[in-house]
């Protein structure tokens, strides 16, 4: 999987980039950048891909990228239509780990920075419910001119680092390729399957979507990703299940079947398995946070 090299510009006057995005998907492309990058979703939910790690992410939680990490955020289809209601909401910002000079990091005192920006080489996600300081810092850098902007980063990567919460996403063996000859077919394999999830796929359709035939798809899906194409749908029917049962509409059984699973038996099964608790156990963590 070879994702596209994406170029973030700071600006004369700043060392790192802190941007505000209202519109959906700006960068729904599978990338990567020399940048860190942290960003907190304000409004709006979806799927994130970060390395091989495949996950749902809601309104208040946060996420930091470490140095050419791929990844790719795809909010859900009801945030691409336009409205208030509707519109996302998040702020990024991009920094690299030696704007404030190559000695910096090195410092005793900066233990924890560094410890921290080590773990973000494979993705650090930190939930909503665990984030409410962190917040702060983000309306802060925002305001703040002068030292006072970097001063704002270093403490929220510091509340990252001193957070229970906070949780490592990709592999330790992940390993991603850098060029960008295969962006396209990545991105078509995400688009299809993230538009199909909920109906059967047959491994010749999307063996088709990526060129190539069924055999060969499975070899090339298991050596770029270190999983099956079917563990990687299963973990996308999954994630959209959770979405399900934190909004409370549909009964369990219901749910299964919605999220593109024909067997409650085996719903259960994998349920359990990707998020360590049963449906119901999981929806009751939630809705009584």
């Amino acid at each position: 999987m070879k994702p596209q090299l994406l170029k973030v510009t700071t600006g004369a006057t700043h060392s790192f980039s802190i941007r505000q995005d209202m519109l959906a998907n700006i960068n729904n492309r599978w990338h990567y950048h020399t940048e860190l990058e942290l960003i907190l979703f304000h409004k709006g939910s979806g799927t994130q891909f970060v390395g091989d790690s495949v996950m749902r992410f809601n309104p208040g939680d946060m996420v930091l990228v470490g140095a050419n990490l791929p990844h790719y955020w795809r909010f859900d289809d009801a945030y691409n239509h336009g409205g208030e209601s509707t519109s996302a909401y998040t702020t990024t910002i991009h920094f690299t780990d030696s704007f404030w000079g190559e000695k910096f990091l090195s410092l005793p005192e900066n233990n924890q920075i560094r410890t921290v920006l080590d773990r973000a080489r494979r993705g650090i996600f930190i939930p909503a419910t665990a984030n409410t300081n962190i917040n702060s810092y983000f309306d802060r850098m925002r305001e703040a001119d002068g030292a006072y902007r970097v001063i704002g980063l270093m403490e929220c990567l510091l509340a990252i680092a001193d957070s229970p919460h906070a949780s490592t996403l990709s592999s330790i063996g992940f390993k991603p390729d850098l060029s960008d000859s295969e962006a396209d077919r990545i991105n078509a394999l995400y688009e299809f399957t993230l538009s199909n999830f909920k109906n059967k796929i047959q491994l010749e359709t999307v063996a088709e979507v990526a060129g190539l035939v069924p055999n060969s798809f499975c070899r090339y899906f298991k050596s770029r990703t270190g999983k099956t194409y079917s563990q990687f749908l299963t973990e996308i029917r999954i994630g959209y299940a959770c979405k399900l049962l934190i909004e409370n509409r549909l009964s369990v059984k219901q749910l299964c079947f919605e999220s593109g699973f024909n067997n409650f038996t085996c719903f259960h099964k994998n349920f359990k398995q990707i998020t360590g608790k049963t449906p119901q156990a999981y929806q009751k963590e939630y809705l009584n946070c």
